[in-house]
């Protein structure tokens, strides 16, 4: 199943808000399973909405071509040398060099 588009998402949304305020305003209930009952057609509305916003079509691209004109249409490709790392021998700053480090002394059994 394909992911929602951003116009599917918003168009269910926005239909889902309005139009369950829209229904609480014109009944005027105030019993809880009647707000339950506006609430559940509000999202299958949103629901419905959302799934009627067409979709983009993916394009077509040629698919058929030889293998000559691949060779011909796209260049070779380059290697990217990569860089090489030397070993860092700078000096150790003073405060981490002198920085104590913990000590762990076997415990007795």
């Amino acid at each position: 199943m394909p992911r929602p588009t951003v116009a599917q998402l918003t168009y269910g949304s926005c239909t889902v808000i309005f139009s369950t305020l829209a229904m609480l305003l014109l009944s005027q209930t105030s019993s809880g399973p009647g707000i339950a009952v506006i609430v559940v057609a509000a999202v299958a509305l949103g629901v419905l909405v959302a799934m009627t916003v067409p979709t983009p079509k993916p394009s077509r691209a040629p698919v058929a071509r030889s293998a000559a004109g691949k060779s011909a249409s796209r260049p070779a490709p380059v290697p990217v040398p990569r860089p090489v790392h030397a070993p860092v021998n700078a000096p150790v700053p003073a405060s981490v060099a002198s920085a104590p480090e913990p000590v762990r002394e076997p415990t007795a059994p």
